[in-house]
Order: C-alpha cells, then structure tokens, then sequence
C-alpha cells in the first residue's frame, strides 16, 4: 500500500505544481469557461498518460541511446512555449464572441504534454522510481494512478480560471492577465534552457 501512496504523492506533486499545461488550462478556464477547458484537460491527461506508458515501456531506452533527441524535444517544447507566450501577450482581452480565438482542443492539450519538457521529466523519473524493471503491471498500475491524479489536478487549475472569469469580465483586466499568464510561460521556457 505505501508503494501506490508513492506513486498518488508524485503524481501529486508534478501534475499539481505550475507548469505549461496548468497556466494553459487555468487561461481556457478564465476564456473559455470549464466546459470548453475540460477539452484541453481531458486531451493533456490522456496526452500524459501515453508518454509515461510508452516510457516506461522502453522509449526511454532510446532516449539514452540517442542524447541529441532529447535535446530536440527540449528545444521543440521551448519554442511551443515562447509562441504560446506570444499568443497570450498580443492578445488584446476582449471576450467578444465575434473573436476567432477558439478554445484549445483536446488534441492541442496532448500535444502540449508531448512537447512539454516537464511531462517528459516527470514521465522518465517517475518511471525510473516506480517502474525501472520495465515491468508491465508496474507500469500500468503507475499510469492508472497518475491518469486520475493528472486529470484532477488539471481540472481544479481549469476550474480556477473558470472563478477568475468574474474578475476578468473587462479587456483591460483579461489583458493583464494573458500577460501575466505570457510572461510566466516565457518563465517556464527560459528555466527550460538555463543551466
């Protein structure tokens, strides 16, 4: 039992903590509202889960194998984070519903998490504590866990997006928030290629 509360409290700790996905989900909550930022979650969590389960099943075996590929990802997913800071700084904050902007897809949200360096972080070292035999029930059972865990965390940053829309009712407000929301993602990416 204290194995699996192991594995519920690093689930916990890396889904929960700010990250990329999490600012993502929190923004789609204050644009969008939950409904619309249930998609992206339910795409970021099952986008999630099949990195760890393909992780632990020996993709991280190629990784070590080849270095310059992990350092490819590192890189992909630090220019997906400085376009996705862009997007939000030059957003002007209207809501308007004549505005093209349309709220991220499930697809978007699974793309996110495989171009997310945290997510692939969290996947080779979870999977190294948890699962290093490569065993198939370890590795499924790790997955299961983390799936509920991952999708609960990200649907409470959603949901808290979704409080702030009442405060967030004005473009001057939403504009200062995407920027905040901008320059903590620029944060993310900057601490991605820092030493």
């Amino acid at each position: 039992m204290s194995l699996l509360l192991s594995m519920a409290a690093f689930a916990l700790a890396s889904s929960i903590t700010p990250g990329p996905v999490n600012i993502v989900a929190l923004t789609a909550g204050a644009q969008f509202g939950l409904r619309a930022a249930m998609r992206h979650v339910s795409g970021a969590t099952l986008g999630f889960t099949l990195l760890l389960l393909l992780i632990g099943l020996g993709l991280s075996e190629l990784l070590n194998r080849w270095p310059w590929l992990t350092q490819s990802i590192r890189l992909a997913g630090v220019l997906f984070l400085l376009y996705m800071a862009y997007r939000l700084a030059r957003d002007d904050g209207r809501l308007s519903t004549d505005k093209p902007t349309l709220p991220p897809t499930m697809l978007y949200g699974a793309m996110m998490q495989w171009l997310n360096p945290k997510a692939w972080l969290a996947s080779v070292a979870g999977m190294g504590l948890f699962a290093a035999a490569g065993d198939a029930l370890s590795v499924c059972r790790f997955a299961v866990i983390y799936f509920v865990i991952c999708y609960v965390s990200l649907a409470c940053w959603a949901y808290a997006g979704t409080f702030l829309q009442q405060y967030l009712n004005n473009p001057g407000r939403m504009r200062l928030f995407n920027r905040a929301m901008a320059a903590l993602l620029a944060a993310c990416a900057a601490y991605l290629v820092l030493p």
